[in-house]
C-alpha cells in the first residue's frame, strides 16, 4: 500500500464516486478500481459497499478512512518540514570544548549563531582534549573546539582563534614587575597546574629544563579554580591570556610573557569529512569564521601593562 493508492481511496471518498475520482487522478476507473481491490485484499476486508452505481463506505471503510487521512497529512507536514529547513534551520547541534573555551570564547559565537538561527538548539557537552576528537570521530558531537595541533584525517579542521599562554601572579608577587620570565625563575615559585590537557603539554615542555627543581603546589581541572587560587596568593601558573582577560584588565592579575620564546595556542573547529552537514550545522561554521575575521581585527587580548609602581606593591599584597 503506498500514499498514491491512499490518495485514490480518499478522493473517491469525497466524491463518492469511482468515475469522478477517476477524472481528478487523472486515471481510467479500471486503474482506480484496482487499486481499490488491492487494498481491500491487502487489508482482507472491503472498504466499500456497491449499490448500483452508489457506493457507500463499509464500517472498515469509515475507520479506515480516517487513518488513511491522518498517514496523508503525517506526509504533507514531514514534506513541509524538510522543506522549511532552507528557510528556518531547525534541530539541534552539539558541540564539544574544555569549559574555559566554553565561557570565554564562545557565548560571541553562540550568540552570533543564535541571532541567526533561533530555532536550532545548540547543546554544549565539556570535552578536553583527545575526548573531544573521540567524540567527534564517534559522532556523538556534531562539531568540537580544541588545541592544534590534531593529525587526523578523517576530521576537517579550521583555525578559528589564537592567543598566548603566559605566566600569572597576583599583583604585589615578586614576578609582578617582570617583562618576561624564563623556566629557572617560574621553577623558583610554588606552581598551579592544569590536571591534564594540551595547555598542561605546552606548559610541560617549557619546564622541562627545570624539572628536577620544580615546586608543584597544586594540579587542578578548573581554570576557574586557578586562577581564584593565584589571586589568593597559593602559587603562580599559566593560562591563555583570553582565560584571564577580565582579571587582567581589572589588575587582579598581572600576566607575564614567557622567555625566551612566547608559547602560543591555536584553537581549531573539527568535525567529520565524511557527515552530511545540514545548513544549521553550515551556518555554525560560518557562524566560527566570521567570529574568526573578526578577532582578526581586534587588538590583542591583552596588551602588555606597564610596571606597578613600588609604592602600590605593598597595598596590592594578598592578605
Amino acid at each position: 500500500m503506498d500514499f498514491d493508492q491512499l490518495h485514490t481511496f480518499l478522493e473517491i471518498v469525497r466524491l463518492k464516486s469511482f468515475s469522478r475520482a477517476a477524472q481528478t487522478c487523472f486515471r481510467t476507473q479500471p486503474a482506480i478500481s484496482a487499486q481499490i481491490r488491492q487494498m481491500e485484499q491487502e487489508l482482507g476486508t472491503a472498504l466499500f459497499e456497491r449499490f448500483g452505481s452508489r457506493i457507500s463506505l463499509t464500517t472498515a471503510g469509515k475507520i479506515f478512512s480516517e487513518y488513511a487521512q491522518q498517514l496523508l497529512d503525517i506526509r504533507r507536514q514531514a514534506i513541509e518540514a524538510v522543506s522549511e529547513l532552507d528557510h528556518i534551520p531547525k534541530g539541534e547541534l552539539v558541540i564539544a570544548a574544555n569549559e574555559a573555551t566554553c565561557i570565554h570564547v564562545l557565548p560571541e559565537v553562540f550568540s552570533g549563531y543564535k541571532k541567526r538561527f533561533p530555532q536550532v538548539q545548540v547543546q554544549v557537552t565539556r570535552a578536553y582534549g583527545a575526548r573531544a576528537v573521540q567524540a567527534v570521530l564517534e559522532n556523538t558531537v556534531d562539531f568540537a573546539i580544541t588545541q592544534l595541533p590534531i593529525q587526523e584525517r578523517k576530521l576537517e579542521i579550521v583555525k578559528i582563534y589564537n592567543d598566548e599562554i603566559r605566566l600569572l601572579v597576583p599583583p604585589g608577587h615578586p614576578l609582578a614587575r617582570a617583562r618576561s620570565v624564563a623556566a629557572p625563575e617560574a621553577a623558583e615559585h610554588p606552581l598551579l597546574l592544569p590536571k591534564t590537557g594540551r595547555t598542561r603539554s605546552l606548559i610541560d615542555q617549557f619546564l622541562e629544563p627545570v624539572e628536577g627543581r620544580l615546586r608543584i603546589s597544586m594540579e587542578l581541572e578548573s581554570t576557574e579554580m586557578i586562577k581564584r587560587f593565584i589571586m589568593a596568593g597559593l602559587g603562580v601558573g599559566f593560562m591563555a591570556v583570553t582565560n584571564a582577560r577580565e582579571e587582567i584588565k581589572r589588575r587582579v592579575l598581572r600576566d607575564i610573557p614567557l622567555a625566551p620564546l612566547p608559547i602560543q595556542r591555536t584553537l581549531g573547529l573539527i568535525y567529520r569529512r565524511d557527515k552530511p552537514l545540514s545548513k544549521a550545522a553550515l551556518g555554525f561554521i560560518e557562524a566560527i569564521l566570521d567570529f574568526a575575521r573578526q578577532v582578526e581585527r581586534k587588538p590583542p587580548a591583552t596588551e602588555e601593562a606597564p610596571p606597578i609602581p613600588a609604592e602600590r606593591l605593598a597595598s596590592e599584597q594578598p592578605r
